[in-house]
């Protein structure tokens, strides 16, 4: 039998041995008392990879007795389903770990629900999507939801403290010199995720071979050679890929450089140039917009020299757009203007074309009313002259509201006030 990866032998056999999501597990706290009052019920757990999911479903049913089964929704079938539902009409009940719950089809679902509504099993859905996106209505009902967080770097240096020391599932049997700075190394660089820390830990101990006094020494190249590049949690169908997006434009909107060059460092690294593209052009008109038109040129011509020469240089051309997005005036006028319109029409709130400003290219047109009374603009000084435009229900409906806080959006302000009192001056 081929032997189990060090984070698969220290996942916790009780509550007490959890580390981090004090929020979920410790005292007092929900999945806490649930246990220690007897009162199981099924929950998803979701969140990035490797920060504890199966160690909670481990610990609670480590901490209630329960039998424990492991299945995934994906590569696991009905009849292993069965299985599980048959143990559990026999002993009673049992904690079933359904990872990759999101990707459970109708089949399977059908066939857990009325175990589910029985209690005859707990199910513990592990994802890294957002449920209340990814998962079906039917399971979701059905479950409570936790959100579980990376592990701090103190959490993950004492998860490694306690492999260390555990010569029953851990690396006790070795003696193990692990200087700090690569300690340091694998608690950081693992992004928060245990599992990847420890094995690589148990990678490094292995791997190495002992000095002349008989230990392992671990340094922290050893370290980075074990651990390798932690690969961004990026995924262009999960949630994380769109928290990074959402972070990175928020980031541009609020005018802070090294936050948005953060954001789009992260989908450099995870090579994701289209949603880099798409995003950059969204927020140059959205949050920019008239405030620096410039800027939404310069923005598609950076773009289309990143697509030309490809990553690494394209990270150059992107780099000066959101450097110049960022610092540049801000203005949402534009969008806000277009949405309120939408809004009016989505109500239903629109009403009939005026008689004059219908179209009159055609036989009959005069007869029916049509362009009667327009008046052409050019012919009027200044290329303007006062004529209703809207509709009757919406006459006096302003939409767009100027900002003035750039000297080219101030010089429309400038128009469109003058126009504005130049209809109600016909008015009067």
């Amino acid at each position: 039998m081929a032997i189990q990866p060090l984070a698969y032998r220290m996942r916790p056999r009780n509550l007490d041995e959890i580390v981090g999501q004090s929020h979920l597990v410790g005292k007092d706290k929900i999945i806490y008392r649930m246990v220690k009052a007897k009162q199981l019920s099924s929950m998803i757990l979701y969140g990035p990879p490797g920060i504890g999911k199966t160690s909670i479903a481990s610990a609670i049913a480590g901490s209630t007795k329960y039998a424990f089964r492991t299945l995934n929704a994906v590569t696991n079938n009905k009849k292993d389903m069965e299985v599980v539902a048959a143990e559990a009409k026999m002993s009673g009940t049992v904690i079933l770990l359904l990872d990759e719950v999101h990707r459970l089809d109708k089949a399977k679902q059908d066939f857990l629900l009325p175990h589910l509504e029985s209690g005859a099993i707990i199910l513990v859905g592990a994802t890294t999507s957002n449920p209340y996106i990814a998962i079906n209505p039917a399971i979701r009902s059905r479950t409570q939801i936790f959100e579980l967080k990376p592990l701090s770097v103190s959490d993950i240096e004492k998860t490694i403290d306690r492999a260390l020391s555990d010569a029953d599932r851990g690396l006790g049997e070795y003696e193990v010199e692990l200087d700090k700075d690569a300690k340091t190394h694998f608690a950081t660089a693992s992004g928060g995720d245990v599992r990847s820390a420890l094995n690589a830990l148990e990678l490094a101990v292995v791997s190495s071979e002992p000095t002349d006094t008989g230990k392992i020494h671990v340094t922290l190249e050893i370290a980075e050679e074990c651990l390798q590049r932690k690969s961004l949690a990026h995924d262009k169908d999960g949630d994380a890929h769109y928290d990074v997006l959402s972070a990175f434009q928020k980031s541009v909107r609020g005018s802070d450089v090294n936050a948005a060059l953060h954001y789009m460092g992260r989908l450099i690294e995870a090579g994701d140039l289209v949603s880099i593209s798409r995003r950059l052009l969204v927020m140059a008109y959205e949050d920019v917009g008239l405030a620096n038109p410039a800027a939404c040129a310069r923005t598609l011509s950076a773009i289309q020299t990143a697509e030309k020469v490809g990553f690494p240089e394209a990270r150059i051309p992107l780099a000066n757009a959101v450097i110049e997005l960022c610092l540049s005036p801000k203005s949402n006028s534009a969008i806000m203007a277009i949405d309120a319109a939408l809004s009016d029409i989505r109500k239903g709130v629109s009403g009939e074309v005026p008689d004059h400003l219908r179209d009159g290219h055609y036989s009959g047109a005069e007869k029916l009313g049509r362009a009667i009374d327009y008046k052409y603009p050019h012919n009027f000084e200044n290329a303007w002259v006062n004529q209703q435009y809207l509709p009757n229900a919406l006459k006096n409906k302003q939409y767009y509201e100027p900002k003035k806080n750039s000297k080219f959006e101030q010089a429309f302000a400038t128009v469109y006030e003058k126009i504005n009192q130049n209809k109600k001056g016909e008015k009067n």
